[in-house]
């Protein structure tokens, strides 16, 4: 049985999840840099621990059209990681890379096709991994992440799989807002969904349980 009562943190552990978020959140701007070849900057992430019901009004609502990775994490940390872009955003973060290729940008108008899919996959399997990354180092602890199922589909259907799980494990979820690059607005959201042992195990390795 868990040790943990996410609806009874105390003021350090909430700090320190927080500053989970914060660091995987940098972690992750870093290597989007790399890829694109370009500096990017991050705004001060909102962290908070909110209910799985109240994610999807947070995102921009159900009907929001979104770009969604989805992986499974096991090992030490079980449970799952989702990172989501608005449309708009995804688009802006392809055609930087794209650029960086040399290859032609993506049209507003234009559908994506195979090869935006796959550009895109390959962003989004970078920036969790740099997140996962970064959780892994900071509490030495293994994280083994499947591979990523990429999504583009209005925000409650992106959630739907997750919410199926959600059930199965755990009360809240780690919901983390970020802006890339504040001039031209790239709003990510990671989404960490540890089951309640693994939130026991990253406070435990910390010091704080």
């Amino acid at each position: 049985m868990s040790k943990i009562n996410l609806d009874e943190l105390n003021t350090i552990q909430y700090d320190v999840l927080k500053e989970i978020g914060n660091i995987g959140a940098g972690n992750a701007t870093t290597a989007l840099s790399k890829l694109i070849n370009s500096k990017v900057d991050m705004r001060v992430p909102k962290v908070n621990l909110i209910g799985f019901s109240e994610l999807a009004a947070s995102i921009g609502g159900e009907e929001a059209t979104m770009m969604g990775i989805l992986l499974s994490l096991s090992e030490d940390i079980k449970g799952m990681m989702l990172f989501m872009l608005d449309l708009k955003s995804a688009t802006k973060l392809l055609n930087m890379m794209l650029a960086n290729m040399g290859a032609p940008e993506k049209s507003e108008e234009e559908e994506f096709n195979e090869m935006h899919l796959s550009a895109l996959n390959e962003i989004g399997n970078i920036i969790t991994g740099a997140y996962l990354s970064a959780l892994s180092d900071l509490t030495r602890l293994s994280i083994v992440a499947s591979v990523p199922h990429l999504q583009i589909d209005m925000a409650g259907a992106i959630l739907s799989l997750p919410a199926i799980e959600f059930g199965k494990i755990g009360d809240k979820v780690l919901y983390i807002e970020t802006t890339f690059n504040e001039e031209s607005e790239i709003n990510g959201y990671f989404i960490l969904v540890p089951e309640l042992d693994s939130y026991d195990r990253i406070l435990e390795s910390l010091g704080i349980c």
